[in-house]
């Protein structure tokens, strides 16, 4: 695609070289630039595109889009000045890719907690009814026979809308995605119109630096979704979504807990306890009020809500019940409530919880299927809040019967100081809650193994569906699967 198209998709302004130069890709990390590619300067909380160009030019980039003039770059380099780069790099990817977002039924998902769930329940239901359906998230990038890693939940624009051209070409008509508040904030989606837009729930998370400045910030950034929507589906019971639905153009499909909603599910519901298996059956009815059963392989009331809003897409789409009963059934989510297959009489179930209200509403699911003893192993990850590891604390104090602290993606900050605040929120939270401090998370992962007794759920949060692990300035390999299976067969004799 020539310069001159691009220009035109970003509403810039020339500054130097030529307009018909040809740009094969674009990009916003200098490493990732050459020849044939349009460097993007993105602004950061730590480092800025800006200062980067020069390297992204001397290694091959055919242009560069800044948001103020570059005096340093050689005279023949194409630079376009646009007043925001986040925004005009969207804006050229859905050009350069071709608009990919219109060839597929496009389903975002927002919310604070359950939406790489509820993207997986959908994903499978979609499946179940003869569809090719993609999925985007914290999970990874993944469509039939291909698996994709990512940096974000929502990727970069240029990423995102990469991704969406190869789904599309490969013949996908369908893609299920994450849509965080920082996407939308840092124009990751800007350009995609949804078919459907989904709320879960919102409580307190990503409010920092290089993220939202407030917990009102954040929950105007997941209101956005519902203005580039024609359907949106959400959660009645939320306190907040009033408030989501703030300005939105969309239809308002809701769906609820013994509530008045569109698709509503009525308690109690039956918890299943197997080996390997924590799980529930529930009944929900639709706008045509006739009730129905189903089944869904994780435990708990928010599965059930996960899994209404499932049902609730599935009926905009007009799929079969049939596809329904055995996508639910079928769904299996790496790192959300997952059972570790052990032949053991304990239940040891991995999760990725890291904030006070995951942790909080998984305490509270686990709680229900009543353990002998709950015991929880967590940690805090460097470099973040200091309220999200005292809100760990707490809660972890409060619920679990039992808690091992230990190390998770500590980064660059000493893994003491981490600590320290957790066990400031475990002070607050219950003081004479039992605990042991293990600072290597492997080993703490034995000593877990070791100790546990018939009939407990041990719960391994914070990494979920995670295989590495961040410590010191390196990146360890670190899959909590396979450590554990591997640890049971060697203390099996």
């Amino acid at each position: 695609m020539m310069l001159c198209e691009l220009l035109q998709a970003a509403e810039g302004v020339l500054l130097q070289g030529d307009i018909r130069t040809e740009i094969t890709a674009l990009c916003c990390d200098s490493r990732a630039a050459a020849p044939g590619a349009l460097f993007v300067c993105l602004p950061g909380l730590h480092a800025d595109g800006h200062d980067f160009a020069g390297q992204a030019v001397a290694a091959g980039a055919a242009g560069v889009v800044c948001e103020h003039p570059l005096p340093e770059l050689p005279a023949g380099v194409p630079v376009i000045q646009v007043e925001h780069t986040r925004r005009a790099l969207a804006k050229m990817a859905v050009c350069l890719y071709g608009e990919p977002a219109r060839r597929m039924t496009m389903i975002g998902i927002t919310g604070t907690k359950g939406k790489t769930t509820t993207a997986h329940l959908i994903a499978a239901v979609l499946q179940a009814a003869g569809r090719k359906a993609g999925l985007i998230g914290t999970n990874g990038a993944r469509w039939p026979g291909h698996q994709v890693p990512l940096d974000h939940t929502t990727p970069e624009s240029c990423d995102l809308q990469r991704l969406l051209r190869r789904m599309a070409d490969d013949g996908c008509d369908a893609c299920v995605m994450e849509v965080s508040s920082l996407g939308l904030k840092m124009d990751r989606v800007t350009g995609i119109f949804y078919d459907i837009g989904v709320f879960t729930n919102l409580s307190p998370d990503h409010i920092g630096p290089g993220e939202h400045a407030s917990f009102a910030e954040y929950r105007a950034w997941k209101s956005v979704l519902f203005r580039r929507c024609a359907v949106g589906i959400l959660n009645a019971d939320d306190p907040h979504t009033g408030a989501v639905l703030d300005q939105h153009s969309c239809r308002v499909v809701t769906y609820g807990i013994g509530c008045p909603a569109d698709w509503r599910a009525e308690a109690p519901f039956t918890l299943l306890r197997q080996p390997g298996l924590l799980g529930v059956e529930f009944t929900a009815a639709g706008p045509d009020g006739r009730p129905r059963g189903y089944r869904l392989p994780m435990p708990g009331r928010f599965s059930v809500y996960n899994a209404l809003a499932a049902l609730a897409v599935a009926g905009v789409l007009g799929l079969p019940d049939q596809a329904v009963h055995e996508g639910l059934t079928r769904a299996a989510v790496r790192g959300r409530v997952e059972p570790v297959p052990l032949d053991a009489p304990f239940t040891v179930v991995l999760d990725y919880a890291h904030n006070a209200a995951a942790a909080e509403s998984l305490l509270h699911t686990l709680r229900d299927y009543h353990p002998a003893r709950l015991v929880v192993l967590f940690g805090c990850g460097g470099g973040r809040s200091r309220l999200r590891r005292t809100g760990m604390g707490e809660i972890c104090a409060r619920l679990a019967d039992f808690c091992i602290l230990t190390e998770d993606n500590s980064r660059g900050e000493p893994l003491a100081d981490i600590l320290a605040d957790i066990r400031a929120g475990m002070q607050r939270g219950n003081p004479a809650t039992p605990y042991v401090e293990i600072p290597d998370r492997r080993q703490a992962l034995y000593y877990a193994l070791d100790h546990a007794e018939p009939g407990e759920i041990v719960a391994v949060i914070g990494k979920g569906h995670e295989t590495t692990l961040q410590r010191g300035g390196e990146t360890l390999p670190f899959d909590e699967r396979k450590i554990i299976a591997t640890y049971m067969k060697q203390k099996k004799p």
